[in-house]
């Protein structure tokens, strides 16, 4: 059988930004701008263009208004113009829904970019140009909640990990961690393109569907005080999960679950990945450490619920059930730990 070559996949430099479908906006504004701490770009009856005090370019979070909640798209940054052409050739060749956005006629302050519907049923950006924004990074008088830093990374509920894991490794992505069970079957991965931990994370479950989107914060003290400014005003429901540490990427995290239920994760104390002889840190799935580092049990919902996703006319893309159920299996007794990887890869 003949295999076809696939054109060269666009250079990836970054998770970028997101575009989530609110039904309040005033609302919405409340929770990210006035609670979370986020930096008001531009903003109208219809959406909130927001981003954190660390970046540079016009908005990392977009919050438009529509009937339900649901996620717009996902975006990311590629490196050069010639990649955002890349981006369409190499989608168009995999079968997939492509459409050119010409620079004005899509997401405010993005240049040309390209969207499309990936393997894995989710809307996704690319693009490389975008409007620069002012220098807040020492404006600590503008500085208020999770005191936000920058997006960091989103988190995808997927059926097939193993499929989103080869999907993003054609992407040129790296992995730093993994979830795996006792035959190295793929219950969650990490994988990255800056040299973080993650840019993208997968989450055994019905899907497409998105489970969070993941902003950083400078130190652990904000992902407190955090907590602490929605329980001193009644709003403590809106915390799903945490604070506590995870296994996976050692994060220090609090999860929080918007007016609409969409779910965002403070997240702070990852490490660097760039080395070209990085490996991947591989987590048994029978260890109850992998999702919390202290041992403490995830709570259902952070399992079961999750945010629907759109197609590229703004319909709600069908839901496939998953192969895995991460939440169903045991923790080992004896505490087991890290796997060794396996034989084609030591």
């Amino acid at each position: 059988m003949e295999v076809t070559q696939l054109p060269a996949p666009p250079d990836v430099v970054r998770s970028a930004y997101a575009q989530l479908v609110v039904t309040d906006v005033p609302r919405a504004r409340w929770f990210w701008v006035d609670m979370l701490g986020f930096h008001v770009q531009y903003e109208d009856d219809r959406a909130l263009y927001l981003r954190g005090t660390d970046e540079l370019t016009h908005h990392s979070l977009v919050l438009r208004a529509g009937d339900a909640p649901a996620l717009d798209h996902l975006a990311y940054r590629v490196r050069t113009p010639e990649d955002v052409d890349r981006a369409e050739e190499y989608f168009t060749a995999l079968g997939c829904p492509v459409r050119r956005v010409p620079a004005g006629a899509g997401t405010r302050g993005i240049g040309e970019a390209v969207r499309v519907v990936d393997p894995l049923g989710f809307p996704v950006e690319f693009f490389h140009a975008i409007d620069r924004a002012e220098r807040l990074i020492q404006r600590y008088d503008l500085r208020r909640g999770a005191e936000v830093a920058r997006m960091d990374h989103f988190n995808i509920v997927v059926p097939d990990i193993p499929a989103a894991y080869e999907h993003y490794r054609a992407l040129g992505f790296g992995c730093s961690e993994t979830i795996e069970g006792d035959e190295h079957e793929l219950y969650a991965a990490w994988m990255f393109r800056k040299q973080t931990v993650h840019d993208v994370a997968f989450t055994s479950g019905a899907g497409p569907r998105m489970h969070h989107v993941g902003v950083f914060a400078p130190e652990a003290h904000q992902v407190l005080r955090t907590a602490d400014i929605f329980g001193s005003l009644r709003a403590e429901h809106h915390i799903e999960r945490g604070p506590g540490r995870h296994g996976v990427s050692n994060a220090f995290y609090l999860y929080l679950r918007d007016p609409d239920g969409h779910r965002v994760e403070i997240y702070t104390s990852d490490y660097y990945t760039g080395d070209p002889d990085h490996e991947t840190y591989r987590w048994n799935v029978h260890d109850d450490r992998r999702r919390d580092f202290w041992g403490n049990a995830v709570i259902e919902s952070w399992y079961k619920e999750a945010t629907p996703v759109l197609d590229l006319d703004g319909r709600p893309q069908p839901v496939v059930s998953a192969a895995l159920d991460e939440s169903a299996v045991q923790v080992g007794a004896d505490g087991l730990g890290i796997i060794p990887a396996p034989a084609a890869e030591r």
